[in-house]
C-alpha cells in the first residue's frame, strides 16, 4: 500500500504512490476578464499515449488565499456504495467535514482507510445501513472495502472554500472567489506533470474572475493502487459459495 506523505510534501507536489500533482503544460496564466462573476475556470485534460483520454474526470483543483487566510467551512457529504463501487470515486471536502458511507448494495461492506489523511475502520455493516467519518486533517485519503478489493475511492481534504472536481470533459469552475492572490494546486490520481515544478503556482484573480487555459496531464498509474486489506494481508480471492436457492 502506498504511504501517505506529510502535509508539507503533498502540498508541494511530492507523489503519493501513483497519484501525482500535475504540471501546467499549456496553461495560460495571463488573466482575462470574463464578467463580474468572480469565478476561476479552466479545464484539465488527461493524455494517454499522446492522445486525449476518453474521460477527464477526477482532477481536484483548489485555490488557497495568500493575502489573508480563508479557512474552509465544514459540511456534510455522502459517498455511496453501490454495485461494488464507491460513488463518487473522487470527492473533495473542506477541512472538518463529515462524509457518510451508506451501503446501497444487498450485501455487507467494510469501509476503511489506513492513510494519514484519516485512518479509520467502519467495520462490517449490512444493506441499508450507513456510517460516517469526520476528516480533521488536510490530505489525500484512499478509501477501500475490506471485503471487495475492486472497490476504491479517494477523498481530498482541503482547508479552503475554493475548490472543484472535474467531470468527464475536464471542465472546472470555482465560483465566489474574491479578487486577490492565490496558490493554485491541481491533483489527479493518475496524472503526472507534463512540465515538472509548475504546480503549485501563484495566480492573481481580478475582480471580474479569471479564465485559465488547459492543464494537460500525462496518464500514469492504475486507477486502483496496489493495497492490502485492513489487516495488512492479501485479500482472500476464494470464490464465494453459490446460494442454495435460485
Amino acid at each position: 500500500m502506498p504511504s501517505m506523505p506529510s502535509r508539507q510534501h503533498w502540498l508541494s507536489g511530492t507523489a503519493l504512490g501513483a497519484a501525482l500533482f500535475v504540471g501546467l503544460g499549456g496553461l495560460t496564466l495571463g488573466p482575462r476578464l470574463i464578467g463580474q462573476t468572480a469565478s476561476v475556470s479552466g479545464e484539465v485534460l488527461l493524455m494517454r499515449k499522446g492522445a486525449l483520454a476518453p474521460d477527464h474526470s477526477g482532477a481536484v483543483v483548489w485555490l488557497e488565499a495568500l493575502d489573508a487566510k480563508v479557512h474552509a467551512k465544514p459540511g456534510s457529504f455522502q459517498m455511496n456504495q453501490k454495485d461494488k463501487r464507491f460513488d463518487p470515486h473522487v470527492l473533495a471536502v473542506p477541512l472538518g467535514s463529515t462524509v457518510a458511507f451508506p451501503n446501497l448494495d444487498p450485501f455487507f461492506h467494510n469501509v476503511f482507510s489506513l492513510f494519514d489523511g484519516r485512518r479509520f475502520d467502519l467495520g462490517l455493516y449490512e444493506a441499508g445501513a450507513s456510517r460516517s467519518v469526520t476528516f480533521p486533517r488536510e490530505g489525500v485519503c484512499y478509501i477501500f472495502c475490506n471485503i471487495h478489493p475492486e472497490m476504491s475511492a479517494v477523498i481530498v481534504v482541503v482547508d479552503t472554500p475554493y475548490y472543484a472536481v472535474t467531470g468527464p470533459k475536464g471542465v472546472f469552475s470555482i465560483d465566489g472567489v474574491p479578487a486577490g492572490r492565490y496558490r493554485l494546486t491541481v491533483w489527479h490520481q493518475r496524472g503526472k506533470p507534463v512540465n515538472a515544478g509548475e504546480i503549485p503556482v501563484e495566480v492573481q484573480v481580478p475582480a471580474g474572475g479569471l479564465r485559465l487555459g488547459t492543464v494537460h496531464l500525462a496518464e500514469s498509474g492504475p486507477l486502483i493502487p496496489p493495497h492490502k486489506n485492513k489487516y495488512g494481508k492479501d485479500y482472500d480471492t476464494t470464490p464465494a459459495p453459490k446460494p442454495l436457492y435460485q
